[in-house]
């Protein structure tokens, strides 16, 4: 036991006291340099308790193989959001954005939209990392706060990766209980559906008494004058998007929808957006100069000097590089996470919880803590999904509980509370793309809050826990 404390005790001291040091500055290095003497303790403790260094370099090596999907996708959105600045697709959605959304309901709709798009697309990453890029920046030409937004846009994006059989952190919950995804589905939305109706009537709220300076239409108006004559807004510019709908709808992979995108958005930018391109790159020839656009937005990101600040807050950032603090951050702490795992750190956390478990409600209450505690300690939603569905199958088993509360239960507060951490991957990416820090979203990302919250209380309660007699696979109907 106190070989398992020690290396979570070494974490939250680091922690916070980078955060107390640093501030929200603390995510650009410190973090990460705690996380990184982090797993030399738990590796310290590893050789301790009799493991071979070669064990070690085996559970890092299977860490960052573990991420490499991640890592090409974050990269790939990063060059995604400086090509589709270039190209004119992120100021069209901003320009139509502000004709269309009020700022009243501007939080509900935006939820309600990064709803729809990732229950089409399955994929909560790249919803925010495309379609939330645009709101977010709306946000900040319409002078509504860019971080209950990012909120929303994390809520919408997360309803829609749960109740999407396309996702794959939903499609995974089904297996590792061996239900049927369609039946997972259904049961998630007992607890999924309400938790974002909660949130939307949040966001109405919120909308209403905190629509920012009430000078925020002249502003918009002004800041949309000056997209219009930057930038060739059209529906043409909205072709990078079609293309990323297409081929996510298509189910190709994600890094490589993404990319392609990128890519498309990039050449785009040559026919549709040539002054951009020559400003931005230099007049070095035509062929030098396109060439080298779209190569250097793609690793270093895209600026522009328009005169207008907030247009050039809004359009000056992406490229591969801008995400190579987010990707040290995520090495970090899934590597942490998967060395406390193979080394045999977690199971004397974990098992004082199921042994304590005596109720129905204590049991998901251990579930939550086990599923949110690996969020925070390990620093990755999928050992957060496998472990807790790993370590509790049996116990509900053997109480005669259905595994659909099981799968329900660990998606509720496996998937969803990811975001929350700031060192978690799905944390820091949502930080990268969005462009707001995690510890200022994370107030608002009130459907991630509501969703576990309503698991709990359904534990408690009783309401909609399926029972199974011995012997028998299906649920009491």
């Amino acid at each position: 036991m106190i070989d398992a404390v020690v290396p979570v005790v070494v974490l939250a001291v680091l922690i916070a006291g980078a955060i107390a040091l640093f501030g929200l500055d603390a995510l650009d290095g410190p973090v990460q340099a705690a996380l990184v003497l982090c797993c030399m303790v738990a590796a310290l403790i590893g050789m301790k308790n009799g493991h071979r260094w070669s064990a070690v370099q085996e559970a890092g090596q299977r860490s960052l193989a573990s991420i490499s999907s991640a890592v090409f996708i974050l990269l790939a959105v990063g060059a995604l959001i400086a090509t589709w600045s270039m190209a004119g697709t992120i100021p069209t959605l901003v320009s139509y954005g502000i004709q269309v959304l009020s700022p009243t309901w501007y939080y509900a709709a935006t939820a309600i939209i990064c709803g729809v798009v990732a229950m089409s697309i399955g994929s909560s990453w790249t919803t925010a990392g495309t379609i939330g890029v645009g709101l977010t920046g709306i946000a900040v030409v319409l002078g509504v706060s860019p971080a209950i937004t990012a909120g929303a846009v994390i809520s919408g994006a997360y309803l829609g990766d749960k109740l999407s059989p396309l996702s794959e952190t939903t499609v995974l919950s089904a297996q590792l209980v061996k239900i049927d995804l369609y039946e997972h589905i259904k049961r998630q939305a007992w607890t999924s559906l309400p938790a974002f109706g909660i949130a939307l009537a949040v966001f109405l709220v919120l909308g209403l008494v905190h629509v920012g300076d009430r000078s925020a239409t002249a502003d918009a108006d002004v800041d949309l004058r000056a997209l219009d004559q930057i930038f060739n807004i059209g529906p043409l510019t909205l072709l990078p998007l079609v293309l990323l709908v297409f081929l996510s709808v298509r189910r190709a992979p994600a890094s490589l929808s993404i990319a392609g995108s990128a890519l498309f958005a990039g050449l785009l930018a040559l026919v549709l957006q040539p002054d951009i391109v020559r400003d931005f790159a230099g007049d070095r020839g035509p062929v030098r100069t396109q060439v080298e656009a779209i190569w250097r937005a793609i690793a270093t990101g895209f600026s522009i000097d328009s005169g207008n600040a907030d247009v050039d807050q809004l359009l000056s950032r992406g490229g591969m590089a801008g995400m190579l603090l987010t990707l040290w951050l995520i090495i970090g702490a899934v590597t942490f996470g998967t060395l406390l795992e193979e080394l045999g750190l977690t199971a004397p956390l974990i098992d004082p919880l199921v042994r304590s478990a005596r109720t129905t409600g204590r049991l998901f209450l251990a579930v939550f803590a086990t599923a949110f505690g690996l969020n925070i300690v390990a620093g990755d939603q999928y050992l957060a999904l496998v472990l807790p569905g790993r370590v509790f199958r049996a116990e509900f088993a053997r109480r005669g509980l259905a595994p659909s509360n099981l799968s329900r239960l660990v998606s509720d507060c496996g998937t969803v509370t990811s975001p929350l951490v700031p060192w978690n991957s799905c944390g820091a990416f949502m930080s990268a793309a969005l462009g707001v820090s995690t510890l200022l979203y994370l107030p608002f990302c009130v459907f991630c809050i509501a969703s576990p919250v309503l698991s709990l209380l359904y534990g408690f309660t009783g309401f909609k826990v399926e029972r199974v007699p011995a012997g028998q696979d299906e649920p009491v109907s």
